[in-house]
């Protein structure tokens, strides 16, 4: 819950940059999200199993009422505040669980559309042309994204300026080809080749 009110404080947009730069950059931070990925694999089977205890008492307590329907003795005053008390921490425990699941997902998905609508915001300073702080916004661009797959964006970003670097250099090659063709016909004393004559 800390974290959450964290993230939607209302802070300037440089600050709430800044911050956001720093939660994404910073190798702490991100060993702390992948132990917390981890803390909420555990919290999940936590609450699956809570899920099941609470279906087992509900069925022992079907089971109860239904041997109370035959005629057979009825279950004593401590034997049912015992299953009383199992259901209600199972209940306890699911329902934590439960929340703290939910809470996670709000979480991760809050500070996605944040991230979100800072780069909206950036892309809109720079449509305006009010942004001066370029090295920030390229950091914002990146942020949220995994390693991974960052990486890759900017692997293929340098491989299409190769292909365009190349593209360039074709496009002289033939031009200057052309010209020494052309000089060399010259110097034959065939005069300039044709489109036809190469």
């Amino acid at each position: 819950m800390v974290l959450f009110m964290l993230l939607i404080f209302p802070l300037p947009f440089a600050m709430r940059r800044r911050l956001f730069t720093f939660i994404s950059e910073n190798p702490v931070v991100a060993k702390v999200q992948y132990w917390l990925k981890i803390t909420f694999v555990f919290i999940l089977i936590l609450f699956i199993d809570s899920v099941n205890r609470v279906y087992r008492v509900q069925v022992e307590l079907a089971a109860a009422a239904e041997s109370q329907g035959n005629s057979a003795p009825s279950i004593m005053g401590h034997e049912r505040l015992e299953v009383q008390a199992r259901k209600f921490y199972s209940q306890r425990n699911m329902y934590l669980c439960g929340f703290t699941l939910f809470l996670s997902l709000i979480l991760n998905r809050t500070y996605i559309m944040i991230l979100e609508t800072l780069r909206l915001e950036e892309k809109l300073k720079q449509y305006e042309g009010t942004d001066k702080n370029t090295k920030q916004s390229e950091k914002l661009a990146m942020a949220g994204d995994a390693g991974e797959i960052s990486r890759l964006k900017r692997e293929i970003k340098l491989r299409d300026q190769d292909i365009a670097t190349l593209k360039k250099q074709a496009s002289g090659l033939h031009r200057e080809y052309d010209s020494l063709a052309e000089k060399y016909g010259r110097t034959q004393g065939d005069g300039p080749l044709t489109k036809k004559d190469k």
